[in-house]
C-alpha cells in the first residue's frame, strides 16, 4: 500500500477552503498502482460471490469497473439526478460540504443478488449511507460497502449500517 500512498495527490483547499482532497487521479494513471488497486480490491471479495458491484458517481465508476471485471461481476452505475435514463429510485444526503442527491435504476439489482458498493473514499459517509439505502430497496441477498481509501478522523463509519461490512484498502 505504500506504493499507492506515494501515487496519490493531497489537493489543499478543494472542493472548498479548509479540505484536503485525496486524489486517486495520480494512482489511476500509474499502470503498477491501478494494476494493485484492482488486484487488491478482487481479492476482498473474491470468494463471496459477488453478482454486481455499485460504483458511486463518478470515481467510484474506476474502481468499481475494475472490482466487477475482476469478479466476473456485473457493474451497476448509481449517479447525480438525471443521468440514468430508465426508471429509477433516489436518496438525498448530506456531504461534508453540502447536500446532494444520487440515483441508481430500479432493475438494477434483484433479490438474487450479491452485491458491493463501491467508491474512492470514505470522508463523511453520507453519499455511500445513501447509496446503502437505495440498494437496501432492492432487496439483494447481501450488500458488502468498500473504498480505496478512508479519511478515519472523520468517522464516516459511524453513519453506515453497523451490520455491514466496509472494507477500506488505505487508511489515513
Amino acid at each position: 500500500m505504500e506504493y499507492i500512498k506515494s501515487k496519490i495527490r493531497d489537493v489543499l483547499d478543494f472542493p472548498q477552503k479548509g479540505i484536503v482532497f485525496k486524489d486517486l487521479t495520480t494512482a489511476f494513471k500509474d499502470p503498477r498502482a491501478l494494476h494493485i488497486i484492482g488486484w487488491d480490491l478482487s481479492q476482498l471479495y473474491r470468494d463471496k460471490g459477488v453478482t454486481k458491484v455499485v460504483g458511486i458517481e463518478s470515481r467510484g465508476f474506476i474502481g468499481g469497473s475494475i472490482l466487477a471485471f475482476e469478479l466476473g461481476a456485473g457493474f451497476v452505475p448509481c449517479r447525480k439526478p438525471g443521468k440514468l435514463p430508465a426508471d429509477t429510485i433516489s436518496a438525498s444526503y448530506d456531504k461534508e460540504y453540502g447536500k446532494d442527491v444520487i440515483e441508481i435504476h430500479r432493475d438494477a439489482i434483484t433479490e438474487d443478488d450479491i452485491v458491493v458498493l463501491h467508491d474512492d473514499v470514505l470522508a463523511t459517509g453520507g453519499t455511500m449511507a445513501a447509496a446503502y439505502e437505495l440498494v437496501s430497496q432492492l432487496h439483494p441477498k447481501k450488500i458488502y460497502i468498500n473504498f480505496i481509501i478512508e479519511l478515519t478522523a472523520l468517522n464516516g463509519r459511524s453513519v453506515l449500517p453497523k451490520d455491514a461490512e466496509v472494507t477500506s484498502l488505505i487508511q489515513y
